[in-house]
């Protein structure tokens, strides 16, 4: 089975090509992933590759973390799964923004919010 590795503190103009060329020295390489921003179409500084042999994938990922890549030191280590999430969850981000509350400038609370249930002030509406 393939074993997937995560690598962070890729620089932005880091390409998947680039990504396949470097871990493609530690083994055979199924795929790989630099993650781009929606919005920006710039890289997003971290991506995934996927090494057909698990031996290979491991001596990869302790020969690659920390490594020097294009003047930054990588972080690589074993993907973790990604957890499932429902409609319209932003993760753990808090809900920033929303009416909920919990998130900065949410109308319920937290920071910056209006009114919320603070006890010493009176709802503004």
């Amino acid at each position: 089975m393939a074993k997937n590795i995560y690598v962070g503190n890729l620089t932005w103009t880091t390409t998947t090509d680039d990504l396949n060329a470097l871990f493609g020295q530690h083994g055979q390489v199924a795929r790989s992933q630099v993650i781009m921003d929606r919005e920006t179409g710039r890289s997003r500084g971290f991506g995934f590759v996927e090494m057909v042999n698990d031996q290979d994938a491991v001596k990869a990922i302790e020969a690659l973390n920390g490594f020097q890549f294009q003047n930054r030191a990588l972080t690589v280590n074993e993907a973790r799964p990604r957890e499932e999430r429902g409609p319209g969850d932003r993760g753990d981000r808090g809900g920033r923004g929303g009416f909920g509350g919990g998130g900065r400038g949410g109308f319920g609370g937290g920071r910056g919010g209006r009114g919320g249930d603070r006890g010493d002030r009176g709802s503004s509406y």
